[in-house]
């Protein structure tokens, strides 16, 4: 018993010193997200099933933005209209999109409210990337649904709420 106990000694400063490395567990803000009528949405998806598809795509995107949050905040977005980038072609399969760069740049139009322990911004705003296609996406994110409106999101997201 005796021989096991610097083992467990040195197990417990290996783990301690790990911890120490580690550093604080990062913690992160909420995010709530409401889709309004999205029955009635410009263009988010052909049918009901892609429109439910992509609007749960667009509550992931606001999902792993909170996570930029800092802790003990919480903010509330409520997707009043989608108009997704390009346009789906009359005759061709729902999933394809056709982007010209003409006037089907990504819109999404939101109405939000942040709680900053009582004090609250709130707004109403188009957000929207009239140049989406002439920066490119760069790594796997290039060949993720809904790429454009991703990057446009996460630009909105910073300015609005990351920049002092």
């Amino acid at each position: 018993m005796s021989q096991s106990f610097p083992l467990r000694r040195a197990a417990l400063a290996a783990a301690l010193a790990l911890m120490a490395l580690a550093g604080p567990a990062q913690a992160a803000g909420i995010v709530r997200v409401s889709f309004v009528q999205p029955e009635r949405y410009t263009d988010a998806g052909f049918g009901q099933v892609e429109r439910e598809r992509n609007t749960d795509r667009l509550a992931a995107i606001f999902q792993d933005l909170a996570r930029r949050l800092p802790d003990g905040q919480t903010l509330d977005i409520e997707v009043l209209d989608v108009d997704l980038a390009g346009r789906v072609p009359i005759g061709s399969v729902h999933d394809t999109r056709v982007l010209t760069g003409g006037a089907d740049w990504p819109r999404i139009k939101l109405r939000y409210n942040l709680d900053v322990g009582g004090t609250v911004q709130h707004g109403e705003e188009t957000v929207s990337d009239m140049s989406y296609l002439q920066t490119r996406i760069l790594g796997s994110r290039a060949d993720e649904p809904l790429a454009y409106e991703r990057r446009m999101l996460e630009h909105w997201f910073e300015e609005r709420f990351l920049t002092p």
